[in-house]
């Protein structure tokens, strides 16, 4: 299992790391475009669509990325849309944990569609944004997520006994999300020490942060992402767990699907972008 893990992992960097540091922000949108068009038809998969209604369902999504961006909303859209965003999901997401796995599938099966649909286009558009602004904002965004799960696991591991949610993934533990926040408070603090040096500029999510807000803002806003980070990882495996699935996908070896890897990433995106237009 650790064989296909690796190798797959390796594949996509290759991918992604040429695109990203492209001069020019169309190799990485196109690049991710496939990526969200894949969440999408695994959204469909898992709200029970066959498999042509599943792939016309991820065609439609990343094709309505495509006209937004083709419209210029992924470099001009407004904070007030970030900030509805990120409402949607601290209110959306707080009520789907809290009625668990079973209440899902009385949600009828176009209003599951559309809200997939609207959350992939939603996350697509604020990744698209954030490249916009930089290599420094964007990799900062990508790293409160990483870390925040990295140091989650590790966390969990060696001191997990309080359990998060057991009815929709027993693996998680309060200690693991409270080492999710440290490892990302101790990474910004790093990040806004050498950024000039790496980047030659200060431009990342976390000095934005501090800039706006002083360090105790930063300090909330690490806890804030990291809280919408494990927001996005439960109500990916609710819906999961509502349908019995284990991944959302096979698309990915030793990963599972597309959604298995950004589920975290999609209400984080849409918040950074609120956030740093204070």
């Amino acid at each position: 299992m650790l064989l296909p893990r690796v190798i797959t992992a390796m594949v996509l960097l290759a991918m992604l790391l040429p695109a990203l540091l492209a001069a020019s922000p169309m190799p990485f949108a196109a690049f991710t475009l496939v990526l969200i068009g894949a969440g999408a038809w695994e959204w469909g998969k898992l709200n029970g669509l066959a498999s042509v209604p599943a792939l016309t369902l991820g065609l439609t999504t990343a094709l309505l990325c495509a006209l937004a961006w083709s419209a210029g909303w992924a470099l001009h859209t407004s904070p007030a849309a970030w900030w509805l965003a990120t409402a949607c999901w601290v209110l959306g997401g707080s009520l789907a944990l809290k009625h668990g796995p079973a209440a899902w599938p009385a949600l009828s099966r176009p209003a599951r569609l559309v809200i997939g649909t609207l959350v992939l286009v939603a996350a697509w558009l604020a990744m698209a944004a954030a490249r916009a602004r930089g290599l420094n904002f964007i990799l900062s965004a990508f790293c409160v997520v990483w870390m925040a799960d990295i140091a989650a696991y590790f966390g969990g591991r060696a001191f997990g006994k309080h359990k998060l949610a057991p009815a929709i993934s027993p693996g998680k533990s309060w200690e693991g999300v409270w080492s999710g926040m440290l490892g990302v408070g101790l990474l910004a603090m790093l990040w806004i020490h050498f950024e000039d040096q790496v980047f030659g500029h200060a431009g990342s999510v976390f000095h934005l942060l501090k800039l706006q807000l002083g360090w105790a803002g930063l300090g909330l806003g690490v806890v804030f992402l990291c809280m919408l980070s494990v927001t996005g990882d439960l109500v990916e495996s609710l819906a999961k767990r509502a349908v019995g699935a284990k991944d959302s996908s096979r698309l990915l070896p030793g990963h599972g699907g597309v959604l298995d890897r950004v589920d975290a990433l999609l209400p984080v995106l849409p918040a950074v972008m609120a956030l740093s237009s204070l």
